[in-house]
């Protein structure tokens, strides 16, 4: 097993296609509610303003690790006897998501703008929910004992989740072009019932998927239950309303620390709302740095977004050949590094000036170091949940670092101001926020390299 796992041949096993589906159907939501309504609300007379509030539905996002335990724990009448506990939970989403864009298709948003935003935010909230029990599937489909399969499927679920968000914007705005030069008045509803019929064949995949652990789940879970409503002593309705939550909520995170020991749970959960601050930081103001060194917006284009998808899918592959080769915990202090070094580079273009040879390469070797680290870090993240609980301690876990990024990373405008526009400054100390939560990765690395040696 683990010869087998040292090779490229790995990312041609069968559950990584079906990883790289999963991805995709994460990733493809993220066009309906992004750039395809943004420009249906613009084009059907819409204000800047309102579809900038628009945008106030992706916050769904971040908090969907508050519904995960149920997720993790209720089942779906008829689905899940039939097709498994986690592919009933995304075809039931993803059905609620079809009827939205059929119900898209037949009005229009300066006729009901309340309407087609409600529409919206069920879409995102949906998409949200799927993500829960999409990850989870995804690491069901690797055995615990396959560390080097855990990387690689991390790969793959991101190169997927890219795909489905990039090919399919770029299918979006080509069919709503195409059916408008044709001249037909509701281009954008017809684009709609064409991208709904996307959504039916991506669950068509859905359904071979194979799905495992279902019933030993449920039984883990019911028997976890069980003693904490003997712990309580008499059985009545309130005991077992308490027990139910108790062990769908509270379980889940004791599980954690309990697994990992408390002192080195604590220092995960630090590191997991560090690691990527420094990144988040420079992505937050990257744009604005850009236009004030003097660099077009045709420049910003081609170099930090045309390129995005295919270093994103060759820098993911190598994140996880690298994750592969050196292990998990080494491949994070590895790719923390990468990141620090990128964000010294912009260091570099700020007191050079406009650059543009400088430009292209600092902006191509940082969208490789954050693919890298994402990429290893959805691995670290995916080895250490209960299998349990998967998608209760993995959402959990990803949003902490969602948290970590969004929380502190909004104030990266203010130090700019405060540091009087200094770019070059700005970016030195965003390479040193990488430096708390490689420490406590040092720290722990002992630890963690023994955890991964039971589990490969």
């Amino acid at each position: 097993m683990e010869a087998s796992s040292k090779g490229l041949g790995l990312f041609l096993d069968v559950r990584m296609q079906r990883i790289f589906l999963l991805g995709i159907i994460s990733g493809f939501p993220w066009v309906l509610i992004g750039s395809a309504l943004s420009l249906w609300l613009k084009e059907d007379g819409l204000s800047r303003s309102a579809v900038g509030w628009a945008g106030l539905i992706f916050s769904v996002y971040s908090i969907n690790f508050l519904w995960a335990p149920l997720i993790d724990r209720l089942r779906v009448p008829f689905l899940t006897d039939m097709l498994g506990h986690r592919k009933a939970w995304i075809l039931t989403m993803q059905v609620i998501i079809l009827a939205g864009l059929l119900l898209w298709a037949t009005t229009a948003p300066s006729a009901n703008i309340v309407l087609v935003m409600a529409i919206g935010l069920a879409i995102a909230a949906c998409s949200a929910t799927q993500d829960i029990t999409i990850d989870a599937l995804r690491i069901e489909q690797i055995d615990r004992a396959e560390t080097g399969a855990m990387a690689a499927g991390a790969s793959m679920a991101v190169i997927g989740w890219w795909t489905g968000f990039k090919l399919g914007g770029m299918a979006a705005l080509l069919l709503a072009d195409k059916f408008e030069t044709m001249g037909i008045e509701n281009y954008w509803q017809m684009t709609f019932i064409v991208l709904g019929g996307v959504v039916v064949l991506t669950n068509l995949g859905l359904l071979l998927i194979p799905e495992t652990g279902t019933k030993e789940r449920i039984a883990a879970q019911n028997a976890a239950q069980d003693e904490l409503q003997e712990t309580m002593g008499q059985k009545s309705a309130l005991t077992l309303m308490l027990s139910f939550l108790g062990s769908t909520v509270v379980t889940p995170l004791l599980s954690f620390f309990r697994n990992n020991g408390f002192k080195i749970g604590l220092m995960l959960l630090c590191f997991i709302f560090m690691f990527k601050i420094g990144e988040a930081f420079m992505g937050k103001m990257s744009i604005i740095f850009y236009k004030e060194v003097g660099f077009s917006k045709s420049d910003i284009a081609i170099y930090s977004k045309g390129l995005g998808w295919v270093v994103t899918v060759i820098s993911s592959l190598l994140g996880a050949y690298v994750a592969v080769r050196s292990g998990v915990v080494r491949a994070l202090l590895l790719a923390g590094l990468f990141m620090a070094g990128t964000n010294l580079l912009f260091s570099v273009l700020a007191w050079k000036g406009k650059v543009e040879w400088l430009f292209a390469l600092a902006v191509v070797l940082d969208d490789l170091a954050a693919a890298i680290a994402t990429v290893v870090f959805v691995a670290f993240i995916s080895l250490l949940v209960d299998r349990n609980y998967t998608a209760t301690q993995y959402a959990l876990l990803a949003s902490i670092g969602t948290l970590g990024r969004t929380f502190l990373a909004s104030s990266s405008g203010a130090l700019v101001d405060w540091l009087n526009g200094d770019w070059g400054m700005f970016f030195i100390i965003t390479a040193i926020m990488v430096g708390p939560s490689l420490v406590l990765l040092w720290w722990m690395r002992g630890t963690l390299t023994s955890l991964d040696r039971k589990k490969s």
